[in-house]
């Protein structure tokens, strides 16, 4: 399992039908909801609709397999990967390391398989570990029975930073910028044959300025996935002052001519009615949103 530093990389832009009707194609673009909440799994029967398991997305672009974030709903998706006929390969990337995005990663069941193949992306964290030695920290005993070491795959870890860009084949290509000082989150964007589509779910928002970083990395996006839903006015930061509501996120994309916005990373303390009310409340001001649900799929090409 060696370490490098990674290239670059480029995203591509997006389109999308409903996910009833959709079929994911191994060479179009298509984007597939894993795990859909913020900070702690929330099953239950007030969460079947949206989904308990947090942050896990996979981008099938042009025969490649990209999956962002690893939390619970990875698990999933490695329950769904064993059933291949073939080996598996995938770009994984890791926005930050904390635990909601991380925890599905010990049980992600093809990573123990032989002949496997993961290329793994992350920025240092706060404490200036790797994100190898984050994903190999939260492995050991006493908080887990298994280490890292245990994985049998092939897997390749590349440090990348804000402004790093990787450049796969077939004109693939993913950039990143830094969403929030406060977790040193990536934001992704994913360039493919004139399409794109952008991950940014740990933003830090402004009540009066748009991050220009973020306007630059979401213009004219086919699809843009933001953490919108969570951080609403029943949160506070420390200083007791109330976090931006999902109106940043339909203002960003309105200024930056984005076709589609997803709402993402749902805040664990609202259930099925209270987002089905909220997605209402937010198409009156932009239409062309939908709030994130696992297992839905959005195709982009």
């Amino acid at each position: 399992m060696p370490d490098s530093d990674s290239p670059l990389l480029t995203a591509a832009p997006t389109q999308h039908t409903q996910p009833q009707a959709v079929a994911k194609s191994e060479l179009g673009f298509t984007v597939q909801f894993w795990g859909v909440r913020g900070s702690i799994p929330t099953p239950g029967s007030d969460t079947v609709r949206y989904g308990g398991n947090t942050a896990c997305v996979e981008a099938l672009v042009g025969g490649k397999r990209l999956i962002f974030d690893g939390g619970t709903g990875l698990r999933v998706l490695g329950k769904h990967l064993l059933h291949q006929p073939d080996t598996v390969s995938a770009h994984l990337f890791f926005t930050h390391t904390h635990w909601d995005r991380i925890q599905g990663f010990p049980f992600f069941m093809p990573a123990f398989v032989p002949g496997n193949c993961f290329e793994i992306y992350g920025a240092p964290a706060a404490n200036g570990a790797s994100i190898k030695q984050s994903l190999t920290d939260q492995m050991l005993r006493p908080n887990f029975f298994t280490p890292l070491q245990k994985m049998r795959a092939d897997m390749h870890f590349h440090n990348i930073n804000a402004g790093s860009v990787v450049t796969l084949e077939d004109g693939l290509i993913v950039e990143t910028i830094a969403l929030n000082r406060h977790t040193s989150a990536l934001g992704f964007r994913i360039n493919w044959q004139g399409q794109s589509l952008v991950y940014a779910t740990d933003t830090e928002p402004s009540h009066t300025l748009t991050d220009q970083n973020l306007l630059y990395l979401a213009q004219k996006a086919d699809l843009l996935i933001y953490d919108g839903t969570y951080a609403d006015t029943a949160y506070h930061d420390l200083n007791g002052s109330a976090n931006i509501s999902w109106e940043s996120g339909v203002e960003l994309a309105k200024e930056a001519g984005v076709q589609e916005l997803i709402l993402f990373h749902h805040n664990p303390a609202h259930d099925d009615d209270f987002l089905d009310h909220m997605e209402m409340e937010i198409r009156q001001r932009f239409p062309n949103v939908r709030l994130a649900r696992e297992g839905m799929i959005s195709q982009v090409a």
